[in-house]
């Protein structure tokens, strides 16, 4: 195999590592207000996601769910629905039970899920502080979780000013540390077509490399 390949090789082995490692965020946003009062999880849910189908919307990842705001990522500092998505993984050695909480600043309230069960939802304005000594201020949960991927989804609406927000984890044995591309989660399973996008790109490789190896033939 020639020095090329063996750098496309690479490459492929360190893609699906860097797929599997640690958390990646996701953050979404469009200018919007709940028409009326959202009583439950399922209903921010589906009017945060109804109102992120507007001409407004906007996209962006970070690296760290720490102290972020909108204006920071967006633009703009009211009158906004935001949806945050964070996949992570959950390695043997750390399942178990796990805690959760989200420093907020939704002035309509909001709503906390993970792997698509609502956890927490609050109908209040939220105003997080920096500080998690008032319970009503930020989503809290603790879940039992097994080995494998799994995706904490936070919506809200926020009127007026647009505070920061922080979004963290507490892993058995460990202690609170906030979601980031570095916060060393390993996904023990990952998606199948992660796997299969790999596979693909093996068999490409080992194509291309017997055509290169195959002797020429020589005409009498």
């Amino acid at each position: 195999m020639n020095k090329k390949l063996s750098w496309m090789l690479a490459a492929a082995s360190l893609a699906l590592a860097g797929s599997v490692n640690a958390s990646t965020i996701v953050i979404e946003s469009a200018s919007a207000t709940p028409s009326g009062l959202l009583s439950d999880a399922a209903a921010y849910r589906s009017a945060v996601d109804g109102a992120l189908q507007g001409a407004t919307y906007a996209k962006t990842s970070v690296d760290s769910y720490n102290n972020i705001t909108h204006a920071s990522l967006f633009g703009g500092n009211s009158n906004f629905a935001l949806k945050s998505t964070i996949s992570f993984g959950v390695s043997e050695a750390n399942a178990g039970v796990w805690q959760f909480r989200a420093g907020v600043d939704f002035g309509f309230g909001g709503a906390l899920f993970l792997n698509g069960v609502a956890l927490d939802s609050k109908s209040h304005d939220m105003w997080w502080d920096g500080q998690y000594s008032n319970p009503s201020q930020y989503f809290n949960a603790t879940v039992n979780l097994a080995a494998g991927n799994h995706t904490l989804t936070i919506y809200g609406f926020e009127g007026c000013c647009d505070g920061g927000q922080q979004a963290q984890f507490l892993a058995p044995a460990g202690t609170f540390t906030s979601f980031s591309t570095k916060d060393n989660l390993v996904s023990a399973v990952p998606e199948p077509e992660t796997y299969a996008m790999f596979l693909t790109g093996m068999a490409m490789l080992g194509f291309v490399t017997r055509r290169r190896n195959r002797p020429a033939k020589i005409s009498a």
